[in-house]
């Protein structure tokens, strides 16, 4: 198990920063939501106050989430092409 160290710095009702070894971030909300933004990237956790039940969902940097993709070929068309050529090597009825 490792330690974590981290310091929580309140700058205004609702504003936060956040000191850690891995290095400093903001959050904004309070109890049941907030928002944590580090890096450019944002992070929202939604909870239920005193039960320990949250949802957290993290949001990539505008130039990760806009990456292009590498184009791939549906199965379908995979099929298709092997029942092509299939039908164009078979011997016809005779």
């Amino acid at each position: 198990m490792g330690f974590r160290l981290r310091k929580r710095i309140k700058l205004l009702p609702g504003l936060w920063l956040n000191l850690s070894k891995t290095g400093v971030s903001t959050s904004i909300g309070g109890k049941g939501v907030t928002v944590n933004i580090k890096d450019g990237k944002t992070k929202t956790t939604i909870g239920i106050p005193g039960t320990g039940i949250s949802y957290s969902e993290a949001t990539p940097k505008p130039h990760e989430a806009q990456k292009p993709q590498r184009a791939t070929i549906p199965a379908w068309v995979w099929v298709l092409l092997f029942v092509v050529v299939m039908a164009a090597i078979m011997p016809h009825g005779a």
